[in-house]
């Protein structure tokens, strides 16, 4: 019992940790959902060095020395608390930002996460030490069911309950709880283990694993990393990065270990074999069919419920092939080293040597490719029908991959994204035209043949969008305008002489695109000021700009960047502006109700608000504007009043903050 509520309370800290300075942290990095598969990466490295730890000091020291060498690290841990990252650690924006995070991570909860992560298999090693011929791994089912109950429990009862300081210091007291009966389980272990050592090494004695059962190991723990992240980066790149869809994934991927390692014999080869099949089958189909791709639902509900099925197989084929007691600190290791593989895959070389997301692809192939290995031994139609499978996975996604890129005259992938410039139209016609696509989202285009088309404002920005009426209705006097998100500098088309545009963008790939592929920068008579980095961070940090308009239209796909939505941030936007200024919210989304947010803060703020939709000719919405404005006389001019409407007030939303934001209320239905 004593050993399971350890093991229960250091788990619960592992996994309550990662959502919360995820969060904390997120919006220094632009909100990007990169910043949770960095933190992941941290979080599964960290994972194998407590892993190693565990393993090394087992099988090295005796066991009063292990005990005493604990206790010390137990207690430099509990002096470096608090858990919070120093607001030193925020970027000024040309830091490369997955060593900055990993840096900060390492220096705010490094030693802590390597003690709780180190836990679990160093007292599985103790337990099986001291009661011979009990089954130790039911204590991992132990581990990851707390890790499940703070995955569920973050979302939704830390997050919306506590602020970040809050949560900081519950998990702070919590943790020193646990060093406290870690120290004691340590001490009394280490003296109770000696008289019965040998008897339990020989009950426990087996082969030592061999080659082929460690690249198992590794090969199956990979897989489901790469799952796991990539499925989460699908699903956070056309929603938002938030702990909600972070955790889903987790949430599933740790469900499955409980269910593996619980010891029932919950996943069985001779029936689980087809679904598995069929689930794989239908991610790679999804992931293909370009058809369904804005289908929130379909989307979430395939992929959730694909990933579970996965890491099912591999999570239950690695219990299936778990050695004997003796070797379980060393089974641990290597599990964990897969893990850490397919963080390192996914958050470090994928970006670096693709140019788009193909991991999802690749990793759904692989889980085919081991299916079909280790499902050879269930008869021909299994097998084959496995082989089949991975053949048509690799073809789809080929396939996929080629048409991807058709067309594309440009394409990058680095922390924030994938960014493509794609060609339609014949050179030289008037049908010529130039996207940038982040994503799958447009984020700008550009006729490219004849002047006076090369300088209109198109897409979400021309002259009868709602930013387009709010710049308009200055005509009368220069301007100075910002824009948080460059994309291809659409708004820079209605600069003048005399005006200047301020342009905020995190991204230097942004600013590169659109400076060398399109041209409406380098057409506007207006000044241009340039600024690199999270545009609420520099607008934290810089003197009162004194902005007529600004506009808040920073989008990665279709995701939201949250920390540019808040209470606070509109706080910071209202102290740039003119006593006349207006604030312009660009809140086109497929799947989330943003106006009602927007209308919320401006009322909090003593300010007006109106909502400016424009249709294109199939009467469709092209773009959807919120205008905010302290003198609500500025939203009466000619130009905005007539194309205005007001906002559904929705009283029982709470108001988003840094500390509060709820996804699933704002869904569309």
């Amino acid at each position: 019992m004593f050993y399971a509520v350890t093991i229960f309370l250091s788990s619960f800290l592992l996994f309550l940790v990662q959502p919360l300075i995820a969060r904390m942290i997120l919006p220094w990095f632009g909100g990007t959902a990169a910043v949770w598969t960095t933190c992941m990466l941290f979080f599964q490295c960290v994972l194998l060095a407590g892993y190693a730890y565990a393993h090394a000091t087992n099988a090295r020291l005796a066991p009063r020395a292990q005990a005493i060498l604990h206790m010390v690290l137990l207690a430099a841990a509990v002096a470096v608390l608090p858990i919070a990252p120093d607001a030193a650690w925020k970027p000024a924006g040309e830091e490369e930002p997955i060593s900055r995070i990993l840096l900060l991570l390492t220096a705010t909860v490094g030693l802590p996460y390597l003690l709780i992560s180190s836990t679990s298999p160093l007292l599985q090693a103790w337990f099986s030490r001291t009661r011979p011929g009990a089954n130790p791994y039911r204590l991992f089912a132990v581990s990851n069911f707390a890790s499940l109950l703070a995955l569920i429990g973050y979302p939704l009862l830390v997050e919306p309950n506590f602020t970040n300081g809050q949560q900081v210091a519950i998990w702070s007291w919590m943790f020193a709880a646990f060093a406290v009966l870690c120290a004691v389980l340590a001490w009394v272990s280490a003296r109770s283990v000696a008289a019965p050592l040998a008897r339990a090494e020989a009950q426990d004695d087996g082969p030592a694993p061999g080659g082929k059962d460690i690249g198992l190991w590794l090969a199956l723990s990979a897989t489901g990393s790469v799952l796991l992240l990539s499925v989460t980066n699908h699903i956070t790149q056309n929603v938002a990065a938030i702990p909600l869809l972070w955790l889903a994934p987790l949430t599933l991927y740790l469900l499955t270990f409980i269910l593996c390692f619980e010891g029932q014999g919950l996943y069985r080869p001779q029936w689980a074999w087809s679904f598995v099949l069929v689930w794989l089958g239908g991610m790679v189909w999804l992931a293909v069919d370009s058809r369904f791709q804005f289908d929130l639902y379909l989307q979430l509900a395939m992929f959730l419920s694909g990933l579970f099925v996965a890491c099912m197989f591999c999570h239950g084929e690695l219990y299936r092939l778990r050695p004997a007691n003796r070797h379980l600190t060393a089974f641990y290791l290597w599990v964990s080293v897969g893990g850490a593989l397919g963080g390192l895959l996914v958050a470090v070389v994928a970006p670096l040597v693709f140019n788009a997301y193909y991991e999802l692809g690749i990793a759904l192939t692989a889980c085919c490719l081991l299916a079909a290995i280790l499902y050879r031994g269930l008869g021909g139609y299994a097998h084959a029908a496995s082989l089949g499978l991975v053949l048509g996975a690799a073809f789809a996604f080929s396939y996929d991959a080629f048409k991807f890129q058709d067309g594309v005259v440009v394409s990058e992938r680095n922390f924030y994204g994938v960014l493509r410039v794609k060609e339609y139209g014949t050179e030289g016609q008037p049908d010529h035209l130039r996207r940038l696509l982040h994503g799958v989202i447009m984020h700008g285009e550009q006729h490219m043949t004849g002047r006076d088309f090369r300088k209109t404002p198109t897409t979400y920005y021309q002259k009868t969008s709602g930013i387009g009426r709010a710049i308009l209705a200055r005509e009368d006097r220069p301007v100075r305008v910002g824009v948080i998100g460059l994309g291809v500098g659409t708004l820079a088309a209605y600069g003048r002489k005399g005006d200047v545009y301020r342009f905020y963008d995190i991204n230097q790939a942004v600013v590169d695109v659109a400076r060398t592929k399109f041209g409406y920068l380098a057409d506007s008579e207006a000044t241009l000021e340039m600024v690199l980095g999270d545009a609420r961070l520099n607008l934290e940090r810089e003197p009162a700009q004194r902005f007529d308009i600004l506009a808040v239209d920073a989008f990665s796909s279709d995701s939201i960047p949250v920390h540019l939505i808040t209470r606070e941030a509109l706080g910071v936007y209202l102290r740039h502006m003119k006593p006349d200024g207006i604030i312009a919210f660009h809140v086109s989304n497929r799947f989330l109700d943003l106006a009602p947010v927007v209308a919320r803060l401006a009322k909090e703020h003593g300010a007006a608000a109106r909502m400016v939709y424009e249709k294109d000719s199939d009467d469709s919405t092209q773009s959807d504007w919120v205008l905010v404005a302290r003198d609500a006389k500025a939203l009466e001019a000619p130009g905005i009043k007539e194309a205005s409407l007001s906002i559904e007030q929705k009283p029982e939303w709470r108001t988003w903050t840094d500390d509060f934001s709820n996804l699933v209320q704002i869904l569309k239905e």
